[in-house]
């Protein structure tokens, strides 16, 4: 009976530690994906707010946009772009047309994905923010929840966190291995 508790014990056990680490490691990857990567790679991550870009980016999906030069966009990009220049609200579609003003600058036209007309106004290369580098679906609501500061501050707990848990951990495996006395002969 001891011994059928002990197996229980065991195996409870072991799966708290493989669930324990599936949600550590989905934590760190959202974390890594939003916060940490475009930070690296002088990205923006945006979020999708409406249906316009649907069925490739529903709302909620994250887009991390890489600042490029107007040279390195064509039709069939996705671009994030200020709606007025200077201003913080931002639109991400698709460039659908390109062409340049009478001055010679250059000009995009865009569309959302499921709109059925082109946006009225075009995109002077001084609106854009950047061009897709990445997007990834329902991301974007977790991190519509919070805000930077609260980010930060998750992004210090949870690699705070994963620290102590490893430190725990290793400490936890040499604690073990000094109580169980190595036989001689054993393999080890």
């Amino acid at each position: 009976m001891a011994r059928r508790r002990a197996e229980h014990a065991s195996i409870h056990g072991w799966l708290t530690q493989v669930v324990a680490w599936f949600v550590i490691a989905a934590v760190a990857l959202v974390l890594a994906v939003s916060v940490v990567l475009p930070r690296l790679a002088n990205a923006t991550p945006y979020t999708i707010l409406t249906d316009s870009m649907k069925p490739g980016m529903p709302p909620g999906t994250l887009v991390v946009v890489k600042p490029v030069d107007v040279s390195a966009i064509g039709v069939g990009d996705v671009i994030t772009y200020q709606l007025k220049s200077g201003e913080s609200a931002v639109v991400t579609h698709r460039v659908v047309a390109q062409g340049y003003d009478a001055t010679g600058s250059p000009i995009f036209h865009t569309q959302g994905d499921s709109n059925s007309v082109r946006d009225e106004e075009v995109v002077m290369p001084v609106q854009i923010k950047g061009k897709r580098w990445y997007a990834v679906p329902y991301v974007g609501r977790v991190t519509n929840v919070v805000t930077n500061g609260q980010r930060e501050a998750a992004l210090t707990i949870v690699v705070t966190g994963l620290m102590v848990y490893a430190i725990t951990m290793f400490l936890g495996a040499a604690k073990d291995r000094r109580r169980k006395p190595i036989e001689e002969g054993a393999p080890q």
